[in-house]
């Protein structure tokens, strides 16, 4: 089989990854790859064979399970209001369960207490954890474990 025929089955297998996003496709066009290179060196069909399983098994039992594990773990960063969690602020205006204002990175929030028994006093460091819509949900850093 000539090499350039190879090369035409890594091209369809490239582009049927383009549109699939499945791993599959694009380990498939690089073992059809592996078996163009052996085709240019002059080895006969059986050795193209070989070299395109054997290429084609790397990818989907090696390289595949790699790629997916990378895919699927969260981001390091944080963006948005979800960056401001865990972060420190402090109490501009008395914190309750459903009223409060912190200054959070410099900004002024609406805020209110994780604990409803909670009143937490001016000047008082919180942490945030969490946001819901613009309002942080703060607890007070003294009684954190």
């Amino acid at each position: 089989m000539p090499w350039f025929v190879w090369l035409l089955a890594a091209a369809a297998l490239g582009a049927a990854e383009f549109f699939t996003l499945t791993l599959v496709f694009g380990l498939l066009a690089g073992a059809a790859l592996v078996a163009a290179v052996v085709a240019g060196v002059g080895i006969g069909l059986l050795g193209q064979l070989l070299a395109l399983a054997a290429a084609a098994a790397a990818g989907l039992v090696i390289v595949r399970p790699v790629a997916l594990r990378h895919l699927a773990q969260q981001p390091l960063t944080r963006e948005g209001s979800d960056a401001l969690i865990g972060k420190r602020a402090e109490v501009m205006q008395e914190v309750t369960a459903t009223r409060g204002l912190i200054k959070l990175s410099g900004e002024e929030w609406s805020a209110r207490a994780l604990d409803e028994s909670l009143v937490i006093p001016v000047g008082a460091l919180v942490d945030v954890m969490e946001i819901e819509g613009a309002t942080a949900v703060v607890y007070p850093r003294e009684l954190l474990p």
